[in-house]
């Protein structure tokens, strides 16, 4: 039996121009976790030898091992590999480890460019065997937990980005 494939979309709203959204989230040195409560990093950075140093190709040759905390209690460590990279507008990036498949944010400018509309979509399949056995009749809890994790993410950028524009008034 193949593992089902959950097809997640997530659509956040910042009073921010894209190049400060982008800034924090494709932060070469992947500073999620300072700003994400659920998630925390699983194992250093890995880092190939990047083609340039342009932080597309450092984002490019870097591997993040990230520990994302549900609400329900589990813990799932994804890794995620950026494939393609438009400054300031779209990461597309591999997930392995208890995820596998593919994601993509995308950053849209709104209102002259002074706010962002960010659109996240995951394509994943579990690893896990309890989570494709319990899929069936979990996989509404694991939508659920994932759009709570996703939410308190969403907060997580709302303050980093407000931090960032009291940083630059001082």
């Amino acid at each position: 039996m193949t593992p089902r494939l959950f097809d997640l979309s997530s659509t956040w709203h910042f009073a921010a121009a894209p190049e400060a959204v982008w800034a924090i989230i494709a932060d070469v040195d992947m500073s999620w976790p300072k700003w994400w409560p659920d998630c925390s990093f699983a194992a250093p950075l890995v880092r190939t030898e990047p083609d340039s140093n342009s932080q597309e190709d450092i984002l490019k040759a870097t591997t993040s091992y990230l520990n994302f905390k549900a609400s329900l209690g589990y813990t799932l460590t994804i890794s995620i590999h950026p494939t393609k990279v438009v400054t300031p507008s779209e990461i597309e990036f591999d997930a392995g480890g208890h995820l596998e498949g593919t994601g993509k944010v995308t950053l849209t400018p709104e209102t002259n460019g002074t706010k962002t509309r960010m659109d996240i979509e995951w394509k994943v399949r579990p690893t896990k065997h309890w989570m494709n056995l319990l899929t069936p009749i979990a996989a509404p809890a694991f939508t659920a937990a994932h759009t709570l994790m996703m939410r308190r993410g969403e907060k997580g950028l709302r303050r980093a980005l407000a931090g960032d524009a009291a940083e630059q008034t001082k």
